[in-house]
C-alpha cells in the first residue's frame, strides 16, 4: 500500500459518477450490443425506382474523377437508344450533360413517382445544387417504358 486514504467514500462515489454522466461522458458500447448494424436493400420494384438507381449511380460516375467510362456504361444500361440519340445532340448544342440539364454536378437527387398511361411512366427528379444552407432546386420531367423499364425521355419540368 502506499499509504494514501481513500477519500471517495460510497455516497461520494455515486455522486461523482452521476457528475460524469451529466457532463457527457460516455463509456465504450459492449461488443454484445442488440442494435442492428446499418444495411440497405433493393427490389425489381417500379420504373421510378430505376429511375431512382440510375441518377444515384449516375451522379456518382460523373462526381468521381477517373471513373473511366461509367457514365457510359449506365446510359448505355438505362436509357433507350433513342434517348441516348437525343441527348448526344442535345449536348452538341448546349454543350452541358443531358442526363442533369447542367455544366456541373449536383450535389443531390431525389425522385419522385408521378403518372403512368399509354404504356409510359413519369417521374419527378429533383436535382440540388449550392451549399446545404442555401440549396437551389432544379426539377426533370423523366419518362420510362412501362414493357422495358427503360428511361426514354428527360426534360426539364414545365
Amino acid at each position: 500500500m502506499s499509504g494514501v486514504k481513500s477519500t471517495l467514500t460510497p455516497g461520494r462515489a455515486v455522486i461523482a459518477a452521476a457528475l460524469l454522466i451529466a457532463a457527457g461522458v460516455s463509456v465504450p458500447a459492449v461488443a454484445s450490443s442488440t442494435a442492428a448494424p446499418p444495411a440497405r436493400s433493393g427490389s425489381n420494384g417500379p420504373a421510378y425506382d430505376r429511375v431512382a438507381d440510375f441518377y444515384g449511380a449516375y451522379v456518382d460516375a460523373v462526381t468521381d474523377e477517373g471513373s473511366g467510362r461509367l457514365g457510359t456504361q449506365l446510359r448505355s444500361f438505362y436509357l433507350t437508344p433513342g434517348l441516348r440519340t437525343q441527348l448526344a445532340r442535345w449536348e452538341n448544342r448546349q454543350h452541358a450533360d443531358g442526363v442533369l440539364r447542367a455544366q456541373d454536378v449536383p450535389s443531390a437527387w431525389k425522385v419522385t413517382a408521378g403518372d403512368s398511361g399509354a404504356g409510359h411512366t413519369w417521374s419527378t427528379v429533383r436535382l440540388t445544387w449550392g451549399s446545404a444552407a442555401h440549396p437551389t432546386y432544379t426539377y426533370l420531367t423523366v419518362q420510362s417504358d412501362l414493357a422495358t423499364r427503360k428511361i426514354s425521355g428527360i426534360k426539364p419540368r414545365s
